[in-house]
């Protein structure tokens, strides 16, 4: 602890306040950018560098009665700031979110905005604008982890505006479910939805989200059932199911449309018509429907097709 530096209170004159760890070093933080230093910093020549190179000293209004003032309030606002957790100035977050989203665009690994972009962006910047523009631009944060959250934070936002348009759709919704294998070789699932917003289709990706053990039918119909429960939506306000020829999407035994199928006529025999609006007006007029018995022998017409569809696919039936 000896040979640990002290802090001085004369160091308000730097612009800076004192933050103490749990094992009592002492380190000093910049009440005007929040930036911690190490205690080997602790000394008034190299605080006194950071306050006139990085801020402009007393020379830009930043004279001992602002700076007390100013420490006052900082300290006041909690261990937030303290952490190096503040705010980032609103130009320099959307500039952040900006190189994010064309790192996403592109396709591109998340350390080029760290490794390439901001150092090109430096180097223009300092030959036509000057060393001043270049220090405001090296505070735009741009490393590996924040672009990673930016467009983490941006796909969350966009899923929560489609969920949300989903809910409020006046009508029933489509989904087309598309299961394909990546570079990897790793079977991810895929989702996109049709639906109704201000009178207009609008056609949206849902999801992809990776088939961890097998890609059978189960698993698909799973992975969308506890998708619509996760976030609150109902199987039922789906009209409509897209796939392609894969036998998981429709086999004649087990494929996820055949699934639903005898699903529907089990909720018909015990009288739940959730799947179908028209029959569930009637019932709340009627008391008996003859016309259910025409909806089995249809649904059952259905799954006979899909059975007769895949042996003809797999050359069982010759025309």
């Amino acid at each position: 602890m000896s040979n640990k530096r002290k802090w001085n209170e004369d160091y308000i004159r730097y612009g800076f306040t004192c933050m103490t760890e749990a094992d009592g070093t002492q380190r000093p933080q910049c009440i005007l950018c929040s930036t911690v230093f190490a205690n080997a910093n602790l000394q008034s020549s190299r605080l006194n560098e950071h306050f006139n190179n990085l801020h402009g000293g007393t020379d830009a209004g930043h004279d001992l009665k602002i700076l007390t003032i100013k420490r006052e309030r900082f300290d006041r606002s909690g261990t937030l700031s303290k952490l190096d957790f503040v705010p980032v100035e609103k130009p320099l977050l959307q500039a952040s979110y900006e190189v994010a989203l064309l790192c996403a665009k592109k396709k591109k690994a998340h350390t080029i905005a760290e490794e390439l972009v901001i150092r090109c962006a430096l180097e223009m910047v300092k030959i036509v604008l000057g060393r001043e523009s270049e220090k405001k631009l090296k505070q735009i944060p741009l490393s590996n982890d924040i672009i990673h959250s930016r467009i983490h934070d941006m796909s969350q936002d966009v899923l929560q505006q489609v969920i949300t348009d989903l809910k409020a759709s006046p009508v029933r919704v489509s989904i087309q479910l598309d299961e394909s294998t990546d570079v990897s070789f790793c079977s991810q699932l895929m989702a996109f939805v049709r639906y109704m917003k201000e009178k207009e289709v609008v056609e949206e990706f849902l999801f992809c989200i990776p088939l961890e053990t097998t890609a059978k039918a189960t698993d698909v119909f799973s992975l969308v059932k506890e998708f619509f429960l996760e976030h609150e939506m109902a199987l039922n306000m789906c009209g409509s199911t897209c796939t392609d020829r894969a036998p998981v999407m429709l086999g004649n035994k087990s494929g996820f449309a055949t699934l639903k199928l005898p699903m529907w006529i089990k909720r018909i025999e015990t009288g739940i018509f959730a799947n179908f609006p028209s029959l569930d007006e009637a019932a709340s007029a009627e008391e008996e429907l003859p016309i259910l018995s025409e909806v089995k022998e249809h649904l059952q017409e259905l799954i006979q097709y899909f059975q007769g569809y895949f042996r003809l696919e797999e050359g069982s039936v010759a025309q």
